[in-house]
């Protein structure tokens, strides 16, 4: 394997209104790739939705002269709505996540009350990745990781020295995600970040989101190294009890997502929207007390 194979190229493309971030991952310029949630812009007081993140990952690809071989997602995000469908569209590439998607189909089916049609299988997605399945990008050799715990079917991808850990961690001064969303588990959340935290100390970690205190700028790139010394929730030291005590108690005072009714339900659906009904629309539901 090449040392570029070994040490990818990562490319970030920041999202200011969801503060999520998309990856392109390749090994140099005319290579394949892979892209790594992405962002459809949504919002949510006119239900309208546009592709200016996403066409800012086209425009990318295309100066790179890179060829698109999969569409990832590391979980059904709740803050932000899915365009892989619009990726695959413009850029080709099969779309995939982990395959403990169909746990998570199955709770929100019964919470919006889905139409009857919705399969629960997971076949809106092209591929469901089992845990430590080999991911081909052109010369780069991936695997997936399964890390569960802020949703029962979250995914991690390492490209040779690079993990891409969805929400599992956050940069060292932000901590860990919130596990009280359906299906969450603040030990399995803890035992996944263990996980990640055992690779070699240099390997770079990529955040999917960043939410920066104290003003300091957006960053998204840290090391296993830098979570193992200094991650606020999550240092070396810190015991399981005292994390789930610790998470517990925060997630007991955080609101729901702004987006999370409707990032969830198209997100099930491997971002593609509901049905239309017989008037040619979609619809989302909102239900209520539910959440």
């Amino acid at each position: 394997m090449s040392g570029a194979a070994t040490k990818p190229t990562v490319h970030g493309i920041f999202d200011p209104a969801t503060w999520t971030v998309t990856y392109v991952v390749y090994d140099g310029p005319g290579s394949a790739c892979a892209i790594i949630d992405s962002v459809l812009d949504y919002d949510p007081k006119s239900g309208r939705t546009q592709h200016t993140s996403a066409d800012k990952v086209i425009a990318f690809v295309r100066e790179h002269q890179l060829k698109v071989e999969w569409i990832l997602e590391t979980h059904a995000h709740a803050d932000h709505l899915s365009a892989a469908p619009y990726l695959k569209e413009k850029l080709g590439g099969k779309l995939a996540i982990g395959s403990h998607i169909r746990a998570v189909q199955k709770v929100f089916a019964e919470i919006f009350n889905l139409e009857p049609g919705f399969k629960q299988d997971g076949t809106q997605f092209d591929h469901l990745f089992t845990e430590d399945e080999v991911i081909k990008v052109g010369t780069l050799t991936g695997r997936a990781l399964f890390v569960p715990g802020h949703t029962p079917a979250c995914m991690a991808y390492q490209f040779g020295d690079a993990v891409f850990v969805g929400d599992t961690l956050f940069m060292p001064d932000v901590g860990s995600a919130r596990c009280d969303f359906p299906g969450g588990d603040a030990r399995m959340l803890y035992e996944s970040s263990k996980k990640i935290l055992s690779l070699p100390a240099e390997t770079r970690l990529f955040m999917c989101h960043d939410y920066p205190p104290n003003d300091r700028p957006i960053r998204f790139e840290t090391t296993v190294a830098e979570q193992r010394a200094h991650n606020i929730h999550l240092h070396d030291g810190v015991t399981q009890e005292q994390f789930v005590a610790m998470r517990t108690k925060r997630d007991a005072t955080l609101e729901m997502p702004v987006l999370i009714l409707p990032a969830v339900q198209i997100n099930i659906r491997a971002g593609n929207l509901p049905p239309p009904e017989p008037n040619g629309k979609s619809y989302l539901k909102i239900p209520l007390n539910a959440l």
